[in-house]
């Protein structure tokens, strides 16, 4: 079959090959692949940044197929079901965090498309306990942005929780962004999206999809529309999806005192100049959110099968895999908000 291999560690390296099928057994789930978006991690991949990946491995981690062939020991999952699946592969089954289903944190986790080859490619292989069933309204297109919507899902409704009398400042008007924008709006809550000159079309596209007030700070000062939109008193919440530091640095003083501050995007640096003092001085809940679990998932697909978020405004280019290097590209100069992989033409 044809797959996008990271052939080995540094800058691209990225092949397009002819590879063996997956085969079945046990608890595995075999999927044609209809979708699959490009992420953030895909990119850091592409440029070798992403220590977690082991080459040789087929990238790819959201999407979405049919059922074509299970194990023996499957019970749940039947060939011709609609799915989308978890990144999780493996886990160690022991530790304090598989018992609570807490999967993104096992020390021993093996996620698909970074340690076991992933879904850039004509069929993938998933575990069944990571196989979702798609509800009947949801599309295979609408469903390779589950993965994504889960990770939303994880730093608004469940690291925290959102209402109708809260007022959001999100950082950042990517993909995660605007669909994490999506989730807190499903709430009721009032939402300032923040960008800079070059995300001018993404914010304006993140309005159309319900975010109330847009800024660009290269024109505007955020902390005066902040003022303005809050009476003075600052955001009741923060997500950062930018993993900008002067960016943080300026919202932890735009949260109300005893607000919380989440941290979606992730930093080029371990080791970052933060305002403590804002923190501690402020009583702020500083929360990170990594990745997505099982009970994530289950919440992204409510809302996709409710229509309370639109994924598929999002999508501003469709390669085929012959072409996977054309839509990295793309993404990587800017010139595009979310590009989805086509397995079969």
């Amino acid at each position: 079959m044809k797959a996008v291999v990271k052939t080995k560690p540094g800058y691209d390296n990225i092949e397009i090959l002819d590879i063996e099928e997956p085969k079945v057994e046990a608890d595995k789930v075999k999927i044609k692949v209809d979708y699959s978006g490009i992420c953030g991690s895909d990119i850091h991949s592409f440029k070798g940044e992403y220590a977690n990946l082991k080459a040789p491995v087929v990238l790819g981690h959201e999407f979405a197929g049919v059922v074509v062939e299970v194990g023996e020991d499957v019970k749940n999952v039947k060939v011709g079901d609609r799915v989308t699946s978890e990144t999780t592969f493996a886990t160690c089954e022991e530790c304090i965090y598989c018992k609570t289903k807490d999967y993104n944190l096992c020390g021993n986790r093996k996620g698909i498309g970074t340690r076991i080859n992933g879904s850039f490619a004509e069929y993938v292989l998933s575990r069944e306990e990571s196989i979702h069933v798609l509800p009947e309204n949801v599309s295979t297109l609408e469903a390779a942005f589950t993965e994504p919507l889960a990770c939303c899902c994880h730093a608004a409704l469940e690291k925290t929780s959102v209402s109708e009398d809260d007022t959001v400042l999100i950082i950042g008007p990517g993909p995660i962004g605007i669909l994490l924008a999506q989730v807190v709006k499903s709430r009721g809550a009032k939402i300032i999206m923040s960008g800079v000159e070059k995300d001018i079309p993404r914010l304006e596209l993140a309005k159309e999809l319900g975010v109330d007030v847009i800024v660009n700070v290269g024109k505007e000062n955020l902390e005066d529309v902040v003022n303005r939109e809050t009476n003075g008193n600052g955001v009741t919440k923060v997500f950062d999806c930018s993993g900008f530091m002067p960016a943080v640095n300026q919202a932890l003083r735009l949260i109300q005192k005893k607000g919380t501050f989440v941290q979606v995007g992730i930093f080029a640096k371990k080791l970052n100049e933060m305002d403590q003092d804002a923190i501690i001085q402020r009583e702020i809940t500083y929360v990170g959110s990594r990745s997505q679990k099982p009970s994530s998932w289950d919440l992204a697909l409510d809302l996709l099968s409710s229509k309370k978020v639109n994924v598929e405004k999002l999508i501003t280019k469709v390669v085929y895999l012959d072409d996977f290097k054309e839509g990295m590209e793309a993404l990587i100069a800017g010139t595009e908000i979310k590009v989805i992989v086509k397995s079969f033409n």
